[in-house]
């Protein structure tokens, strides 16, 4: 093949799995929002199996559903005939994927559930299948054609299922008011989870770590706390602790550009007045989008009456992960 032929190809594929998609819009039907409303009502899990192709689907809707609030677990179909069934209650929701509708280790399986008492939901390809005659709801997952130049390969008829997979995902996560917060307790250790739950008091730097120099004193001093501290800035305060400005190493290096006689200058002739500030109750990677927004790399934390009680450095931020996608 060419170049402009495996592009050809490309643009192809795509164009096949993107129709593909757009059809099943006309499939979310009375069916899906049944099916919706007995996963939310259900006090069990969602049990989802499927064969081949169809089971890496499964799985990877389990990871979405589990990741949204509702409870899901994948069941292989040949490990449940030899035993794995025994995870199956009878509250849970069991979801079959399949592209024919004639899967027969599914086949196998519809007895036991039906024997455990379960609700069967089936996602096929096929609505007029055996399978979909022993589902009590079938979800329509089927396509016109596979990208697969043969119609073998399982491409376009995965796709569609992961989406649909997608659409119950995000319409659980809707109906059940699942929100930012809990998302984050569910992503305790991911960027996800600290984006969203990660406050500035828990990451800023605080007590004798805090640069800060009164307003009165020598710009040499100021030098010395920025170059103790390491944070490539300081604090500057008035008589009553209250922070009037911050000087940083930009400041000192455009100080510096201008004039070399700095023995008679004090902290507030080069601070930079009215500096950009926080409190401590705000997320973390609001204070990262602030840095961001005002091409800074510190921002002061202050309490109510406006002193500082810590700093946060854009280093720490990025470190933790929070840096924007």
């Amino acid at each position: 093949m060419t170049s402009e032929q495996i592009i050809a190809k490309g643009k192809e594929v795509i164009r096949i799995e993107g129709n593909a998609i757009l059809n099943l819009i006309d499939n979310i039907d009375k069916n899906f929002a049944q099916a919706v409303e007995l996963i939310f009502n259900s006090h069990g899990r969602v049990v989802f199996t499927g064969m081949g192709k169809s089971g890496i689907i499964a799985r990877k809707i389990v990871a979405t559903l589990n990741s949204t609030g509702t409870a899901a677990i994948f069941m292989h179909p040949t490990d449940a005939l030899h035993g794995d069934l025994g995870m199956v209650r009878k509250n849970d929701i069991v979801i079959l994927i399949s592209k024919s509708g004639h899967t027969e280790e599914l086949l196998q399986l519809i007895p036991m559930f039906k024997r455990i008492d379960v609700t069967i939901i089936g996602m096929l390809g096929e609505t007029d299948s055996k399978l979909a005659k022993e589902c009590n709801i079938v979800l329509n997952v089927g396509v016109k054609e596979e990208a697969c130049p043969h119609d073998l390969a399982p491409t376009t008829s995965t796709t569609v299922a992961l989406v649909l997979g997608d659409a119950l995902a995000i319409s659980l996560l809707e109906k059940r008011g699942f929100t930012a917060e809990d998302f984050a307790m569910l992503h305790p250790g991911g960027s996800l989870g600290k984006r969203l739950s990660l406050k500035i008091e828990e990451i800023m730097i605080t007590g004798k770590d805090i640069p800060i120099v009164d307003e009165k004193e020598s710009l040499k001093d100021a030098i010395l706390m920025i170059t103790s501290k390491r944070l490539g800035a300081t604090c500057v305060v008035n008589s009553e602790g209250v922070l009037t400005g911050i000087i940083t190493d930009g400041d000192l290096r455009r100080l510096l550009e201008k004039t070399l006689d700095i023995k008679s200058l004090m902290a507030k002739d080069v601070m930079t007045k009215k500096p950009k500030t926080i409190s401590k109750d705000f997320l973390a990677s609001f204070a990262l989008q602030q840095m961001e927004n005002f091409n800074i790399t510190s921002i002061i934390v202050v309490d109510k009456l406006n002193k500082p009680e810590g700093i946060v450095h854009l280093h720490d931020l990025v470190k933790l992960g929070l840096q924007s996608r």
